[in-house]
């Protein structure tokens, strides 16, 4: 067996037990709440010990934020995959539909999310950390809108594909706190879909006078049936 061997051997090995570590910390987070899990409970969920533990993470924080980048940047890919089926011109309640039917509305990922952004609200080294990973989703959000834009028209009040995009996930973060305390994940993405569609077309324009909300100064983001 040559060196090349043993160490793509060693590298798979270590990428499963990482995932492994992850997967078991996720669990007892959501069981238990951050703040309240110890190392050796991680460990004895996932089955490794504390040297396999520290051989992957320094400590519980870096563990969590891994476990953390890794839910927010499917999040992300769900998103900006759902929006990005349109080509240049985009067809909002069509996206819209995707969007709330792809994204991951995982109660047990929401209470981890949850005690993260509470443990970060108290440690401004994770809050930096934190905010970039928003403001990532945010980007990927902002950039797709942002190619729309020329063919199709944000509403003025959110002022460009940032503001619009901060919105979404404001949208995202409002819904899923609801979810937390009602556990209806049914009502929460038909909830998420009234919101989403109703900022991103025109809520200013006129009504139609035939009830199908396409009256005068309607913009191209209304829905026509």
């Amino acid at each position: 067996m040559t060196a090349d061997g043993a160490t793509g051997r060693v590298t798979r090995r270590r990428v499963r037990t990482r995932a492994n570590l992850l997967r078991a910390a996720f669990s007892v987070f959501a069981a238990k709440g951050f703040g309240h899990v110890s190392i050796e409970e991680v460990c004895e969920a996932a089955g490794y010990s504390r040297g396999a533990f520290y051989s992957n993470f320094a400590s519980l924080d870096e563990l969590f934020f891994a476990l953390y980048v890794e839910r927010a940047e499917l999040i992300a890919e769900q998103v900006s995959g759902a929006l990005a089926l349109d080509g240049p011109d985009l067809d909002v309640p069509a996206a819209v539909d995707r969007v709330t039917e792809a994204l991951l509305l995982d109660r047990d990922w929401l209470l981890v999310k949850t005690d993260f952004l509470v443990h970060a609200a108290r440690d401004p080294d994770v809050a930096r950390g934190l905010l970039e990973h928003r403001a990532r989703l945010r980007r990927a959000i902002a950039d797709r809108l942002a190619r729309a834009r020329g063919h199709t028209a944000l509403p003025a009040v959110l002022g460009d594909a940032d503001g619009a995009a901060h919105a979404v996930v404001a949208a995202y973060d409002g819904v899923t706190t609801q979810l937390l305390l009602d556990r209806d994940v049914v009502r929460a993405r038909a909830w998420l879909k009234q919101l989403l569609t109703a900022l991103l077309t025109d809520g200013g324009a006129e009504p139609d006078p035939r009830g199908r909300g396409g009256g005068r100064g309607r913009s191209p983001w209304t829905p026509t049936s």
